[in-house]
Order: C-alpha cells, then sequence, then structure tokens
C-alpha cells in the first residue's frame, strides 16, 4: 500500500473544509467532543487537522490546540482558521508526519485523529508515535471506516438519511477511499490498541456504524 504525500491534498483544501462542514461529519466532530469530555486547561493534538475545525469545538476550554497535516495548505488554512477566530495565541499549526511527530515524549493530554489513521499503509506507526507524545494517563480518541462502510453501504445510508448533492458526494468519497485502505471491527481496533500499549479502550458506532470513534489511554508504563 502507498504511502500518500502531503501535495496530493494540498488542492482539496476547499473539498474537505466543506466536508467537515456537511451535516454528517459535523455530528460525527460533535459526538468525538463528547466522547473526550472536557478539554478545560489541557494540551490537545490533532494528527491530521485539515483545516482546524475539530479543534474549534474545543478552543475556548483547552490550554493550547496544536495540529499537524502532511498539507502545507492545509495547515495555511487552519492558521487562518483561528486568525479569524482571534485563537492565533493558542493555537500551533505545522506540517508534519503522523508517523514522525516533531514533538517531546509526554506532551499532549488528548490526541485526535479523524480520518487519517486508515490511510497509513501502517496505522499502527502512527498510534505507537501519538502514544509516546502523550502524557501519562493522556487518551487519543479516533475515526475510522468500520468493516460495514463500502460504496453500497454508504449510498445505502445516503438514501435512508435523504442525503444528496455535495453531502452525498463526500461520504462516497471517503466510502470509496476506505475500500482501498483499512477498515475495522471494534474488536480489531480494540487489539490493536491494547498491543500498542492503551487500555480502558470504548468505541462508538456513528452513521449507522459505517464507522466508529475509538477512544483509549495510554498506559502508565508504556
Amino acid at each position: 500500500m502507498r504511502k500518500m504525500n502531503g501535495e496530493e491534498f494540498d488542492e482539496l483544501v476547499s473539498f474537505f473544509d466543506s466536508m467537515a462542514r456537511t451535516s454528517w461529519l459535523k455530528s460525527v466532530h460533535d459526538t468525538l467532543k463528547e466522547t473526550t469530555g472536557s478539554w478545560e486547561d489541557k494540551d490537545i493534538l490533532d494528527v491530521g487537522c485539515g483545516t482546524g475545525r475539530l479543534l474549534l469545538r474545543g478552543a475556548q476550554e483547552a490550554n493550547k490546540l496544536v495540529g499537524v497535516d502532511l498539507s502545507s495548505e492545509m495547515v495555511k488554512a487552519s492558521i487562518q482558521q483561528f486568525f479569524y477566530h482571534d485563537l492565533s495565541g493558542k493555537s500551533e499549526f505545522l506540517v508534519a508526519d503522523a508517523e514522525n511527530l516533531p514533538f517531546e515524549d509526554d506532551s499532549f493530554h488528548l490526541a485526535l485523529s479523524t480520518c487519517v489513521m486508515f490511510l497509513l499503509p501502517d496505522p499502527s506507526k502512527g498510534i505507537k508515535e501519538i502514544n509516546r507524545v502523550l502524557k501519562k494517563d493522556g487518551y487519543i480518541a479516533m475515526l475510522n471506516p468500520s468493516e460495514k462502510m463500502s460504496q453500497e453501504s454508504a449510498a445505502q445510508y445516503t438514501k435512508e438519511n435523504d442525503i444528496s448533492g455535495f453531502e452525498r458526494t463526500a461520504l462516497l468519497k471517503w466510502s470509496n477511499v476506505s475500500t482501498r485502505r483499512h477498515r475495522y471491527t471494534a474488536d480489531e481496533m480494540t487489539a490493536l490498541l491494547e498491543e500498542l500499549h492503551f487500555s480502558e479502550v470504548t468505541h462508538k458506532e456513528v452513521l449507522g456504524g459505517l464507522a466508529i470513534i475509538s477512544k483509549a489511554k495510554k498506559e502508565q508504563d508504556s
């Protein structure tokens, strides 16, 4: 499986920003934020931050918000987004590889990653790197496609939920990419996270089971 590069995403900033504003992904982001609880006084990392819209959900609570993305254009868009919301002082956005994060060990209370780990040829490398930069007792929260995700199931979901136009197109494109990358059952994701020294693993199905939000705690001795 080929590793993707930042330039492939540079021309897709508008698409991904629009996708982040679809009703279905906004709902998923809301659920993910609810799952992670309060960000009060915490340092938050988003791996594969896109245009920064997920981080905005807890911007008023958090102590510091840091986003990394392979795409320099996504990073520029995030910087502009946070400048517009007068949040530049508590945010930082960097071009970086999920498999080689430019941070010290034990740097963050919470690390987010939505629609990213499943794209990596070996997702365990990205998750292992997140574990490294998390503080002791820090948490990871991810969104990944489940084994139920496919073009057919996504099309059926859009039909049942009256999703049309760009919103339908965006979900179908995600489903198409998912079938060519990684999809996980809850049990498979639990096994992967536990192997990489996480515990207290929980999952929540979203989008009618087409995707799962996974949350886990970094083990004390990892």
